[in-house]
């Protein structure tokens, strides 16, 4: 994102004073993904814009103020995140569904998804464009979920998808995804609409390469114990 984008960005979260909770959520995410000069400047500019604000309008000196400690509070953060390589994201709401759909859309090469099930269909339209766009999908889930009234798993696999399934009496009860082998996305978050709307979840989101390499590792030993849909 160039300089005068993120100019008109800040400009757009400073309409009415206030950085609502979506738009934290969007300026902690947008700081965790530029680089340390921009974010400089989006520091930069909100003190310029604060001081803007107030010169044209004295009555609303406390409004700035408090909008400009917003944005500077969730740039310190994002920075902080970013460097971690760890974020972390809960429900209800729709944190954990737009960073897997964020996810999603950036992989350029393999997503491997082991899930008990999925069954909101936002998440299933992302997997079908990665899939059409020639990402690799794998997916694993259970048997017990893939009849079920909602499920899209079936769906998947019409499309092309790779999928296999866990038939055994037990369960295929992980909740994690990887992104081209880099970033891994694990927690309680099942891949359903209510996990969004009612369910308390928790999705964390890591580039720790350990982690990685140890979810990956189990990901392909039950590709290889489990047969297809």
């Amino acid at each position: 994102m160039d300089f005068t984008q993120l100019d008109r960005t800040l400009r757009d979260y400073a309409t009415d004073l206030n950085l609502d909770n979506e738009e934290r959520f969007e300026l902690r995410e947008l700081g965790a993904r530029i680089d340390a000069e921009r974010i400089r400047y989006l520091r930069n500019r909100a003190f310029d814009m604060a001081r803007e604000m107030m010169q044209a309008d004295p009555a609303k000196v406390l409004d700035a103020l408090r909008w400009l400690e917003q944005v500077v509070k969730t740039l310190d953060l994002s920075f902080v995140e970013a460097a971690a390589g760890t974020t972390a994201y809960f429900t209800p709401g729709d944190s954990c569904l737009r960073k897997l759909r964020e996810l999603c859309r950036g992989s350029k090469r393999a997503i491997d998804v082991c899930v008990y099930t999925i069954a909101d269909d936002r998440l299933t339209d992302e997997l079908l464009a990665a899939h059409r766009r020639g990402v690799k999908v794998r997916i694993i889930s259970d048997n017990d979920k893939r009849f079920d009234t909602g499920s899209d798993v079936p769906q998947l696999a019409a499309a092309g998808i790779e999928v296999r399934i866990d038939d055994t009496p037990f369960h295929m009860h992980h909740k994690f995804a990887l992104f081209d082998g880099e970033q891994l996305a694990n927690g309680s978050f099942n891949w359903t609409r209510s996990a969004s709307s009612s369910n308390q979840e928790n999705l964390v989101v890591s580039r720790d390469g350990y982690l990685v390499r140890c979810f990956g590792g189990q990901f392909e030993e039950l590709w290889g114990r489990f047969g297809p849909l």
